[in-house]
């Protein structure tokens, strides 16, 4: 089996994203009330993308971070479609 085969990400809009990681804050109790952003970022051989959190209360952030760094291991960014002139 090829190594990088096994560790690639799968492939996510930013609507599958924030899904994903809106359903995972929700289930931990400490971070149910955490607002966030998705932040497209250049490409990197980690992520393009990150996530801003805001209004985590100071017991959840280490929650939250954890959660989010899993998912970022998970997934990758689609490019967006470029738009063509009209």
């Amino acid at each position: 089996m090829d190594f990088d085969t096994l560790f690639a990400k799968t492939p996510a809009t930013i609507d599958e994203i924030r899904y994903r990681v809106a359903r995972a804050l929700d289930r931990h109790p400490l971070c149910r009330n955490v607002e966030f952003d998705i932040v497209s970022m250049p490409r990197t051989s980690k992520s393009n993308w990150t996530i801003s959190l805001r209004s985590v209360a100071p017991d959840g952030i280490w929650e939250a971070s954890d959660i989010v760094a899993d998912i970022q291991e998970a997934y990758e960014l689609l490019a967006a479609p470029e738009l063509s002139p009209a």
